[in-house]
């Protein structure tokens, strides 16, 4: 899931890869880094999601030299919808991108299965999320501060792991601001329950 708020963006999730009822990896990172200020998390088919992040990472690299400056989180995002839109029947990949410009600040932009290309101020994707709605929808407030969005971040992925077979392992979260991009790792057996 990832959140924005006034300056910035956290990304997070957990670490469960499965392949059926089969568990193939218990601590992947489903997290991935575009640019020093745009991350993307991902779920579906996990060969499908790193091929299309390497795809985009690449075309961000070209599009810097190009331009000389960073890119915008929307130009991004944009690489992503095109790239899953234009192989939607070959690809299985739900991707969120969440970053920071300096021309709209944090931002969050969905990419469902199927390629469409929507901004929100949170989003939530993968097997786990269906189990979460309530959750979110009672709990997100706008305004809300950094630490304040990364505590929703790691109740509603606890929620979703708990619930979830397929979602599980330790959580990753990534705020992004002006300042950069700053990595935090919560351990399972020091997840957060409860209400916030």
């Amino acid at each position: 899931m990832a959140v924005a708020y006034d300056g910035g963006v956290v990304i997070g999730a957990d670490s469960r890869t499965s392949t059926g009822i089969y568990i193939s990896n218990r601590v992947s990172d489903k997290i991935t880094k575009i640019d020093d200020r745009i991350f993307v998390c991902r779920s579906g088919s996990a060969a499908d999601t790193q091929a299309i992040s390497d795809y985009v990472t690449h075309f961000i690299n070209q599009h810097k030299m190009e331009f000389g400056k960073p890119p915008s989180v929307k130009t991004a995002a944009n690489f992503f919808r095109q790239l899953c839109y234009t192989n939607k029947e070959a690809l299985m990949a739900g991707i969120l991108v969440a970053g920071w410009d300096e021309k709209e600040g944090g931002q969050v932009y969905c990419i469902p299965v199927g390629g469409a290309l929507v901004q929100q101020p949170f989003s939530i994707g993968g097997s786990g999320s269906t189990y979460i709605y309530g959750f979110c929808d009672a709990y997100y407030k706008p305004g809300m501060t950094a630490m304040q969005c990364e505590e929703f971040v790691k109740k509603a992925l606890s929620h979703a792991m708990a619930r979830d077979g397929s979602s599980g392992g330790v959580i990753r979260t990534v705020r992004i601001d002006a300042a950069g991009a700053e990595k935090k790792f919560v351990a399972g057996d020091k997840l957060p329950f409860g209400p916030l």
